[in-house]
């Protein structure tokens, strides 16, 4: 039996694709992305779920987690994936999910990371800082912003030309879609196992 996936997003959804992708290319043999949520109903990302086959829900504010879990819970999900989800989950939330809710940070944790430190934030602040190499990092939610237990991280070069925009899109290519569905294989297949066991 598949791990029941839901990813939860924000905006265009560019590791949304990388995901779907790699489910189609036979990558995610443990995992299914049953479902997308956005919280914010304009949301491109949600348009690639449309277009691939898979269920979609807005939950909004106020009472976002209620109608959130409510979402999950009704396509019995197992695993929850944060590609580029722009809000942050509280303690109680995350307690229902443990070792079972991962985050994609385009940064090598524990630089540029925290609150505040979000899409062209981090790159911006890579870049101010003079760092000669960045990244991206998979780490599993906990009730403290990217501080969860690291899964995986992989290096990007910064290069002397580099503007935040630029750095945004090698990070992602280079790092971000590659090691977003290594990690939910990774997980899925633990989550499978327990479930065997």
């Amino acid at each position: 039996m598949k791990t029941r996936i839901a990813v939860l997003v924000s905006g265009g959804g560019t590791n949304l694709q990388a995901l779907i992708d790699a489910e189609k290319r036979g990558e995610l043999p443990d995992g299914e992305i049953v479902l997308v949520v956005s919280n914010n109903p304009d949301a491109y990302a949600l348009t690639r779920a449309r277009k691939a086959g898979i269920e979609t829900a807005v939950c909004v504010k106020p009472g976002m987690e209620g109608k959130l879990i409510e979402a999950l819970r009704a396509h019995d999900i197992e695993m929850i994936i944060l590609a580029g989800f722009m809000a942050i989950l509280s303690k109680n939330f995350v307690s229902l999910y443990p070792d079972r809710i991962i985050n994609i940070h385009p940064s090598l944790i524990p630089s540029f990371c925290g609150e505040g430190f979000y899409g062209l934030h981090v790159h911006e602040a890579a870049l101010k800082y003079g760092v000669k190499v960045t990244g991206a990092t998979v780490h599993y939610v906990n009730e403290i912003p990217d501080g969860g237990r690291i899964i995986c991280q992989k290096a990007v070069e910064i290069r002397e030309d580099d503007t935040p925009e630029t750095l945004q899109r090698r990070v992602m290519e280079q790092a971000e879609w590659i090691l977003l569905p290594r990690a939910a294989q990774t997980v899925a297949n633990r989550i499978r196992m327990e479930k065997e066991q």
